[in-house]
């Protein structure tokens, strides 16, 4: 198996504290068998603002009343080969740190203005629940990363039965631990990731909006023309 030379990982944690979420997400990045630099974010401490409904950021994402403490997640994002989301689940949904998350950064939407690195990043979606729905939490927060462009993704969710790691009963520490094995190994490869057919369809699709001008702004059309996207260029070819 070849191992990738060097991997950028950028970790947004939907939680403060280093619960059991957070513990699987750390397993996982320490059983990734390459050099790499972490960037790691903690919700909300690192980003307490809700969207406001304003829409500036559909014209210029410079114009949103918090780019300043957005930036620097937009641009661990764009220089992270490997984005891992983590979200303790609560009353059968992600965190609302993590929801806000994901609302301030609604424009990464191929609907909206995507970013082009994310068609050829991989992502990995980390929940847990002391009851049940973690798995279902794993997949919506999926759905936003499919919706970004990001074409490989995995989603974990398990429904520990405990708060912390100590007070997870052995099976379920295990079933965990065999994802985070298989996982890292699948990581670990030398292997680019693969843009699947539902990504270009949706890349497809949301370009025709544009191009019959059903965007949510005018400055969107012009995003995609700028980047030759509505002239036959793709994002994921280089």
């Amino acid at each position: 198996m070849r191992i990738i030379a060097f991997m950028k990982i950028l970790i947004v944690n939907g939680q403060n504290h280093k619960g059991n979420t957070w513990n699987i997400g750390s397993r996982l990045v320490e059983k990734i068998s390459c050099p790499k630099e972490i960037t790691e974010f903690f919700l909300p401490k690192d980003l307490k603002e809700f969207c406001t409904g304003c829409c500036a950021c559909l014209k210029d994402a410079a114009k949103c009343p918090y780019w300043d403490k957005k930036q620097p997640f937009f641009k661990a994002m764009d220089e992270a080969d490997l984005i891992i989301l983590t979200s303790p689940n609560y009353c059968m949904m992600p965190s609302a740190a993590m929801k806000s998350f994901l609302d301030l950064f609604f424009t990464n939407w191929m609907s909206h203005k995507p970013l082009e690195s994310m068609f050829s990043k991989k992502a990995v979606v980390i929940c847990t629940a002391a009851g049940s729905g973690a798995a279902k939490s794993a997949k919506l927060i999926g759905g936003n990363l499919a919706n970004w462009g990001i074409p490989q993704i995995t989603t974990f969710g398990i429904n520990v039965n405990a708060f912390n790691w100590e007070q997870t009963p052995p099976k379920k520490q295990a079933k965990i631990l065999k994802f985070v094995n298989k996982t890292a190994r699948i990581l670990s490869k030398e292997k680019p990731a693969r843009v699947t057919l539902k990504t270009k369809f949706l890349f497809w699709m949301f370009g025709g909006m544009q191009k019959a001008n059903f965007g949510a702004a005018p400055e969107e059309k012009e995003y995609w023309q700028n980047k030759g996207w509505l002239s036959g260029v793709k994002p994921w070819k280089k």
